[in-house]
């Protein structure tokens, strides 16, 4: 395969991503991705990238998901992160008990939200869980069908541990009708992925909802099954930021176009604009490609070996986390220059500026290593 790092616009329908963009003023207002922009994404199937095959899901190669998702998040970065999020639980398809995955993926509009905090307790009954708990930041918790949410397992109230004498904490799948969400989100981007809150009460879960993300566990065939979660994250959260930023930088050409009419404006700073952003496109195309190339030769090495080095998934997390922190710091150094435009909540660049400043706050790419 080629590792190449074309404009993410290659990877997703002109089409595809008017009906997106000329939504997301409107799902901003709303604090929730709108019929339209969901549609696009139930046509296109992206709730199921990562769903098994045989329970009528894409079971896409990771190669071609990173570049579809960065070009998604391109086109608008909350439908790019609930499509990240809600697509990623999805992957959990290779784990739950084939008979309750069955129930749960067929349907075309199926989305799962969850958290990965310890946010609840599960206590052991005889025919399965009481749970418990408080959970936050669910992406796309509104128009999910299904909500998953790790838990504290416990035994008469005592903890239960595991093998490491650990507290034992396992995921567990809900029915979206026996969770509440609550208003939580407040922050300055994404806005639109609803990343509420939700919480259950005394909810009675069968032993079949709960579920392990382990080797041993996988239910289905197929090298996405056994890839391991941790580079799976890191490298679809960095094509979220490099996907938003891609989308800053471009609308950072068309203000500059604009300010070279500007009377005020120098020929050194006219000349001082066009180098900057000549050197943050040539400097994330740099990265991309860098950080495509390991992804690929990962996949390359899991679907030929059924495993992946240290050396080879190291390598995977450390070109994510270096595309996401230089990412920021390109459009950082871009922002000043794109005058008081950018600093306006209601054009398209500040929700790319806003967007990239909340998403990148993630704890898996905070640092560099």
């Amino acid at each position: 395969m080629e590792h190449s790092a074309p404009h993410p616009s290659k990877h997703i329908t002109g089409q595809d991503t008017a009906i997106i963009r000329a939504g997301a003023a409107e799902a901003e207002a709303l604090g929730m991705l709108i019929p339209a922009q969901l549609q696009v994404v139930y046509n296109q199937r992206w709730f199921k990238l990562l769903v098994p095959g045989v329970y009528t899901g894409q079971q896409i190669a990771l190669p071609q998901l990173v570049r579809l998702q960065e070009a998604i998040s391109w086109t608008d970065g909350s439908t790019g992160w609930v499509v990240t999020l809600c697509s990623g639980a999805g992957w959990f398809g290779g784990f739950i008990d084939p008979e309750v995955a069955l129930q749960i993926f067929n349907n075309d509009t199926v989305c799962l939200a969850g958290s990965g905090a310890v946010g609840g307790t599960a206590e052991i009954t005889e025919n399965g869980y009481r749970v418990n708990g408080r959970w936050k930041y669910a992406s796309g918790a509104h128009h999910a069908t299904h909500i998953t949410a790790n838990c504290a397992i416990k035994s008469n109230g005592v903890p239960v541990l595991n093998a490491d004498g650990e507290q034992l904490v396992l995921p567990f799948i809900f029915d979206k009708k026996d969770v509440t969400v609550l208003p939580a989100w407040k922050y300055i981007g994404m806005v639109a992925t609803g990343s509420d809150a939700f919480e259950v009460k005394d909810l009675e879960v069968p032993k079949n909802r709960q579920f392990k993300i382990d080797p041993s566990s996988v239910k289905v065939d197929g090298a996405l099954y056994h890839y391991p979660f941790l580079q799976l994250a890191e490298a679809t959260l960095a094509v979220n930021i490099s996907g938003i930023a891609i989308h800053f930088i471009d609308r950072c050409a068309d203000v500059f176009n604009d300010r070279m009419n500007h009377p005020r404006l120098t020929a050194p700073q006219k000349l001082y604009l066009i180098d900057t952003l000549a050197i943050a496109n040539k400097e994330m195309n740099t990265l991309r490609k860098s950080f495509f190339e390991a992804v690929d030769t990962s996949w390359e090495a899991i679907t030929a070996e059924q495993t992946v080095s240290d050396e080879l998934l190291n390598n995977v997390s450390t070109t994510s986390r270096r595309l996401a922190i230089t990412a920021r710091e390109l459009v950082d150094k871009l922002y000043p220059l794109c005058g008081l435009i950018a600093a306006s909540t209601d054009t398209e660049i500040n929700r790319a500026w806003r967007d990239l400043h909340t998403a990148s706050q993630h704890a898996l790419l905070t640092f560099s290593s």
